[in-house]
Parts: structure tokens; C-alpha cells; sequence
């Protein structure tokens, strides 16, 4: 079992990482920002959602196996429902850490998906935000990080 920060630091450190559930619709959705923000901060990002194209300015790939190369690490930024088809699709593409995405409301986090990955021996970070780590992080998701960990928003250890 590793701290939240010590499994920030280990996902953070992958340059080839995908989030799912970025929309053509930017203006309201979280995971454009996060995957901007990988992408301005110099990782290999890639965008996922099976209804588009382009987002962002960037090709848009339908699913985790369609992404030239494979990734090493998956942002799920969708609906919980969905997250366990994509823990599935990374069991079978082999990517060992997944970050299930929550602020304060519910988030991407599926209990049962985190379940299901853990047994395939990924290792699932199911809440918080990356840009409240490391070299992704800014201001204000640092001062959310600790209330959101009060609240139990943040997992304080991942399995």
C-alpha cells in the first residue's frame, strides 16, 4: 500500500498517458483541462472518447487500443459506469496504473472498477485529481487537496 502522494508521484512519472471522456464541448467538461494540462506541461497525452474525432485541436482516439504505441497510464474522466469497460480495455493493453478522477462531487470513481482493477494487479487511484500533484499542479488544486481529502474525495493511500 503506497501513500496517495508516493501513487501521485509513480503515475506522474509516466510521459505517455491517456484520459478518457474529453469532450468537443471544452467549456464544460474536466477533462479537457486535465489533458491541456498534461499536454502543456510536455507529456504524450492522448485524448479518448468513442463519439470524436478531434478535441482540442488534436486527433481523438475511440478507444485505449486505438492509441499508436499504447500508453502507460490512463486519466478516467467519464462517468463511473463506464469506467469499468476501460479497466477491462487497460487489463488487456497491460497498463498497470489508472487514475479514476473525483473532485467534490462523484467523479469517474467506480468502487467496483477499482475492485476489478486491483485484481488485475493495476494500480487504481480512485480520487483526487492529478493536477493537484507534482508537476501537473497548480494553486488552487493544491488548496483543494487537503479539504478534498477531509471529505474522503482523496483517497489518502491507494492499493
Amino acid at each position: 500500500m503506497q501513500t496517495i502522494k508516493e501513487a501521485a508521484a509513480e503515475f506522474l512519472a509516466k510521459r505517455r498517458i491517456a484520459v478518457t471522456g474529453v469532450s468537443r464541448n471544452p467549456e464544460s467538461h474536466g477533462s479537457n483541462f486535465v489533458y491541456k494540462r498534461f499536454r502543456d506541461r510536455g507529456y504524450e497525452v492522448f485524448a479518448v472518447n468513442p463519439n470524436a474525432d478531434e478535441v482540442e485541436g488534436d486527433v481523438c482516439y475511440h478507444d485505449l487500443k486505438s492509441i499508436p504505441e499504447g500508453v502507460e497510464a490512463v486519466v478516467i474522466g467519464t462517468r463511473p459506469e463506464l469506467a469499468e469497460g476501460t479497466i477491462r480495455e487497460c487489463a488487456e493493453l497491460g497498463i498497470q496504473h489508472v487514475w479514476m478522477h473525483r473532485g467534490p462531487g462523484a467523479g469517474s470513481v467506480s468502487p467496483s472498477a477499482a475492485a476489478l482493477g486491483r485484481d488485475q494487479g493495476i494500480t487504481v487511484i480512485d480520487g483526487g485529481c492529478p493536477l493537484m500533484f507534482g508537476p501537473t499542479a497548480d494553486f488552487g488544486h493544491r488548496c483543494m487537496r487537503p479539504i478534498l481529502k477531509l471529505t474522503g474525495a482523496v483517497p489518502r493511500r491507494v492499493d
